[in-house]
C-alpha cells in the first residue's frame, strides 16, 4: 500500500470520528475536535486524489466510512444491529472491494 492509500485509510478514521462527533458531540471542545477530524478528513482525501483516481478513493472513503461509523455506533453508543442493517453492509463492503479491485493503480503525476 503506498502512502497515498494511507492517507485515504486515515482521512475514513477521522471521517468515522466526525460523522460521530456531530450526532454525539455536546461540549464545547467535543465540537472543537470534530470541527478538526472534518478538515483533517477532507484535507487527507483532496491529498491523496491529486495522485490517486478520484472516484476510487471517495468511493473507499465513503463506503469505509459508513461501516465505520455504523460500528461506532453499534459497539460504542449501543445502536441496535439487525439483519438489514449487516446485508447492506455486507453489500456496500462488497462495492468498494470490487471498485478497488477493477480500477487500474496507475496514478497520475502530483499536481503542485
Amino acid at each position: 500500500m503506498n502512502s497515498n492509500w494511507l492517507k485515504v485509510l486515515t482521512a475514513v478514521i477521522f471521517e468515522i470520528g466526525w460523522a460521530s462527533g456531530l450526532k454525539h458531540a455536546e461540549l464545547w471542545w467535543e465540537w472543537g475536535a470534530t470541527a478538526i477530524a472534518i478538515f483533517l478528513s477532507f484535507y487527507l482525501l483532496i491529498s491523496a486524489t491529486r495522485v490517486l483516481p478520484v472516484g476510487t478513493a471517495y468511493a473507499i472513503f465513503v463506503g469505509l466510512g459508513t461501516v465505520g461509523t455504523m460500528l461506532v455506533d453499534v459497539l460504542i453508543f449501543g445502536v441496535d444491529l439487525n439483519a438489514g442493517k449487516i446485508l447492506f453492509v455486507i453489500t456496500l463492503l462488497t462495492g468498494v472491494v470490487g471498485l478497488k479491485l477493477v480500477t487500474k493503480d496507475h496514478e497520475k503525476k502530483e499536481v503542485s
